[in-house]
């Protein structure tokens, strides 16, 4: 069984990303990211600690801007609206769940779709499903393509299951594979006899977050996996994949921690940099 690590995906990424951003700068552009953040949820700043890291390395410049938990949806769009405005900020990153109060859908139509990073203006996503994959991108999809490409080198005439129907995975990703020209099928929580649909493909998509619940029964010996999944556990996370069971049966299969998710931060850089316009 090989193990579809991402590292080597993220550091040819990063590599790309740190070469444009040297030609932007050459051109008196600094490339950089406004994080916005609500309140103080632990793995909201973890995961900006990571993201503030990674734009370091690529020498894109990153500013925070942290709201207290009780800050109301007209308070948000205040400050979204001047990362809109700012010619300096090429990318916005906001981090969801927003509190419950808060007009998610209100916020994520007011964010620039040119800035939007993390694709979370439907816009994006609408370009997306009319065929559009020069744009930008919802970054965890872009990273099951990224990997799968580099791991196989082809997805043509290849079946797919994606065990997830959301608008942050198997819905978009469906739409990038059906690019690649991979007969793409989406099975979700309703679907019947899915270990007899997952045995059959070639590449199985899990996203279901539950702490490994794919075991054997539901791969073959050519099956390439992508675990998706991002469970807690003690001393850490895991996937929705029973490693020890599948060890040895499977074709490949991308880690967690250290598979999908370690591209998915480089994507998001790269999307800052696709919300440049060069005068």
């Amino acid at each position: 069984m090989e193990l579809y690590k991402g590292k080597p995906v993220a550091d040819r990424i990063r590599e790309e990303i740190k070469e444009k951003v040297g030609e932007y700068e050459k051109k008196g552009i600094r490339p950089q990211l406004a994080i916005l953040r609500v309140g103080q949820n632990p793995e909201d700043i973890a995961y900006e600690q990571r993201v503030l890291k990674n734009c370091q390395t690529c020498g894109i410049l990153a500013q925070v801007r942290e709201c207290p938990e009780n800050t109301t949806t007209e308070e948000f769009l205040v400050i979204l609206q001047e990362c809109n405005s700012n010619r300096e900020i090429h990318g916005i990153l906001i981090f969801r769940p927003l509190p419950r109060h808060m007009d998610s859908e209100k916020i994520s139509l007011l964010v620039a779709p040119e800035k939007d990073s993390d694709c979370m203006n439907p816009q994006n996503l609408n370009k997306l499903f009319l065929g559009d994959t020069e744009g930008i991108l919802p970054c965890t999809p872009e990273a099951v393509r990224e990997l799968l490409l580099h791991y196989t080198g082809s997805l043509v005439g290849r079946n797919v299951v994606i065990v997830n129907r959301s608008l942050v995975l198997g819905k978009p990703l469906a739409m990038l594979l059906l690019e690649e020209n991979a007969t793409v099928t989406i099975c979700h929580s309703k679907t019947k006899d899915l270990a007899e649909i997952t045995k059959k493909a070639d590449v199985v998509v899990t996203g279901v977050g539950r702490a490994g619940y794919f075991g054997k029964e539901y791969f073959g010996e050519h099956s390439v996996v992508m675990d998706v999944g991002i469970n807690e556990k003690e001393g850490g996370i895991c996937g929705d994949v029973d490693m020890d069971a599948v060890s040895g049966q499977i074709k490949g299969i991308s880690p967690v921690p250290g598979g999908v998710g370690a591209v998915t931060s480089m994507l998001l850089l790269r999307n800052v940099l696709r919300g440049i316009k060069e005068a």
